[in-house]
């Protein structure tokens, strides 16, 4: 569920101040092609403002974007002791797999959960180090004025009996979902992603899943993971997101969400990543004394940095278009399909205040209102708040531009109070609202969610919107383009 976007990020209070430091050890590593000088240290923990020298701007690849995408294609890269350069727009790396300290509240910016059967995650990341908190596996529906719990049996057998006759959905369907779980678990990712696809309402219907337990749970778990509660999203993707809840815990690092994208940093040398360092284009250099052509990345204060071996753009889908439309037929000169959007509020409470202490994810089955989701973030990591406080974290479908801010909590409060009583949720006070424009691509059908990321000899992308819109959609992306650059890069060397 990778869902945030600095570059459309607004809040109720702007004065974002990351809250993790890196700590790089010395280690030997690649140098750069030619050496570029920099006016300023180039860390992680000191953004730096870059002054490149006439004719030392020179290095191997230059990656433009440093989520999951951009750190993935970094960490591949490094391990063939490739010099590159990573270069990123915003304060620190993660993209839209960001956290923010508030008050000593650790607040993702958007709802994101970590499934840990996610396959490429599983290969890049160290978990143990990740000290990731689970889930309860299942959910409690708000319906009908109450809480009904939809548990998975073979982790949590006695609740999945005794739910067995509530009403969101009835025995058939929790049959259906058993089923449905062996099919994802019988086949490959690669067969999932290449297989014939219909939009998941569909898939549910064919499958013969009731009205009742598509409304009451699939539309707002899985829309709440899609961002899309009419769930138009691709089959594909939704049996591969079932595929790794059944592999998987969902969980929450202790640290939060951007503990992922900085622990693949510190992989990284630390001299490797510029920050607050926005790229305004991509060029292609025609050269008479060489056979290949090279790339240009133009900075926004009109420096600019060379490629001898190649670009790789991993910013997310909106930022890739504008600067890449024109340079290939093989690119879109357009998103054509509407992005997903989301709204995330969070709140504080005493601990005294709020008698859930259940790590579980509530959902709006009822069909009324604004809430897709929400959850008490603490009751998962106690390490997103302070001692003795709750942070409550409730998620929006849609961007919802025509409300304010204050609208909004307003909205969320008393829509709230009708779930866990006035005097509870009364009490509750606003910590910030997070507008995401961008929180994911579009990923209806038709889909290839397999996409070549090689634009052409020189020019690479990648990204959640060229696999799965998923981490390890981005993960993989990030991967791949990095090993389509080393191909061109050898079949060079061999000619």
């Amino acid at each position: 569920m990778a869902i945030t976007a600095h570059s459309f990020l607004s809040s109720s209070n702007l004065s974002f101040v990351p809250h993790h430091t890196f700590h790089h050890r010395r280690r030997r590593h690649h140098l750069p092609l030619s050496p570029i000088k920099i006016s300023a240290q180039l860390s992680l923990t000191t953004p730096p403002s870059p002054t490149l020298q006439p004719n030392l701007n020179k290095t191997g690849v230059i990656v433009v974007g440093a989520g999951l995408a951009g750190l993935a294609a970094a960490v591949r890269l490094h391990s063939d002791n490739i010099p590159f350069l990573l270069v990123e727009a915003s304060d620190a790396v993660g993209g839209r797999v960001r956290t923010d300290n508030v008050d000593g509240f650790l607040l993702d910016r958007g709802f994101q959960i970590f499934i840990t059967g996610y396959p490429e995650a599983r290969k890049i990341l160290d978990y143990e180090s990740l000290d990731l908190r689970k889930f309860y596996s299942g959910a409690k529906v708000y319906y009908g004025g109450g809480f009904h719990t939809v548990a998975d049996p073979l982790r949590h057998l006695a609740d999945a009996i005794q739910s067995l006759t509530n009403p969101i959905g009835t025995v058939v369907d929790k049959s259906l979902i058993a089923l449905t779980r062996i099919r994802v678990l019988t086949q490959s990712d690669d067969q999932i992603f290449s297989a014939e696809e219909t939009s998941t309402s569909d898939l549910l219907k064919r499958i013969g899943f009731s009205d009742s337990i598509v409304d009451r749970f699939f539309r707002p778990f899985f829309g709440g993971i899609f961002f899309d509660r009419d769930l138009e999203t691709t089959s594909r993707l939704f049996d591969f997101i079932f595929k790794c809840l059944a592999l998987g815990d969902n969980t929450l690092p202790a640290k939060g969400i951007s503990a992922i994208p900085e622990q693949l940093a510190a992989k990284l040398p630390s001299d490797s990543i510029i920050l607050n360092t926005p790229v305004a284009s991509i060029d292609k250099q025609e050269s008479e004394s060489k056979s290949e052509s090279t790339y240009t990345v133009r900075l926004n204060n009109g420096e600019v940095l060379n490629a001898d071996y190649g670009v790789i753009v991993a910013v997310e889908e909106p930022e890739a278009v504008k600067l890449l439309a024109g340079k290939s037929n093989g690119f879109p000169a357009q998103i054509k399909k509407p992005i997903r959007s989301t709204v995330c509020l969070y709140f504080s409470a005493n601990r005294s205040e709020v008698p859930i202490q259940d790590p579980v994810l509530f959902i709006n089955g009822s069909g009324n209102g604004i809430v897709n989701n929400m959850f008490f973030a603490t009751n998962v990591a106690p390490s997103y708040g302070p001692p003795g406080k709750v942070l409550v974290s409730v998620s929006l479908i849609g961007l919802h531009a025509d409300a304010s801010d204050e609208d909004l909590k307003s909205n969320v409060v008393e829509e709230l109070s009708s779930w866990f009583g006035k005097e509870v949720v009364g009490s509750w006070t606003h910590l910030r609202t997070y507008r995401v424009k961008f929180a994911q691509p579009n990923q209806c059908p038709p889909t290839d969610l397999r996409k070549n990321p090689k634009v052409e000899r020189g020019l690479y992308v990648c990204g959640d919107y060229r696999t799965s819109a998923t981490f390890d959609g981005a993960l993989v992306s990030g991967r791949k383009a990095a090993e389509a650059l080393l191909r061109d890069r050898s079949s060079v060397q061999a000619s």
